[in-house]
């Protein structure tokens, strides 16, 4: 999980996005409408993050397909302090 963080939030463009996106579905599931108005994001760009958050097993959706809410997985919350170490280096 913690090549997959670097990777993902350290090594390319748009890390400081994901970790906006991982911070606001730490307070409570959102849809991508949702998350791309508090972040002051296009939708398109947000799915693309989400998409690769899911990719990755750091997110997944739940719900309808439409308005499907997206929250953090297991994988993700077992792992934690890798993300709050990774998210360290990288700021």
């Amino acid at each position: 999980m913690e090549n997959d963080l670097w990777y993902l939030i350290g090594s390319v463009r748009g890390g400081e996005n994901r970790i906006r996106i991982i911070r606001l579905l730490e307070e409570r599931p959102h849809n991508a409408n949702q998350l791309a108005g508090r972040l002051g994001l296009s939708y398109n760009t947000v799915r693309y993050h989400l998409d690769r958050l899911c990719e990755h097993g750091i997110v997944e959706a739940g719900g309808q397909r439409y308005g499907e809410l997206y929250h953090l997985t297991e994988r993700f919350e077992r792992h934690r302090e890798a993300f709050e170490a990774v998210t360290e280096r990288a700021g």
